[in-house]
């Protein structure tokens, strides 16, 4: 499958849009990484448990999003856009969005 952010591929025609595809995940924070985001906010430097944390959620996003494209056939997902939301003070919402499609070949 291929993503793209752009709504046009260059050098290739879309030959049907098949609709809006999402993927999303709701992550909580792990009472280990919270109490080690503490220790740093103290001395300052990136919160590598949180980084992680937010990576594997916009994989898992992306492999829902993924999926549910090529149910409805589509080879190809343009304009791919994420955002995120928090759902509480320990959760927070990844969503990805685009619009799947097939393109000729």
């Amino acid at each position: 499958m291929q993503i793209y952010t752009s709504h046009q591929i260059a050098g290739q025609e879309i030959k049907e849009h098949l609709g809006m595809v999402r993927g999303s995940t709701v992550q909580s924070k792990h009472i280990g990484r919270d109490l080690m985001a503490e220790l740093k906010t103290i001395v300052g430097g990136e919160l590598r448990g949180y980084t992680e944390l937010l990576e594997e959620a916009r994989a898992e996003a992306i492999r829902r999003m993924i999926e549910q494209a090529e149910r409805l056939g589509a080879d190809t997902i343009i304009g791919v856009r994420f955002t995120s939301s928090a759902i509480t003070n320990k959760a927070s919402e990844i969503l990805v969005f685009g619009t799947a499609v097939r393109l000729s070949r």
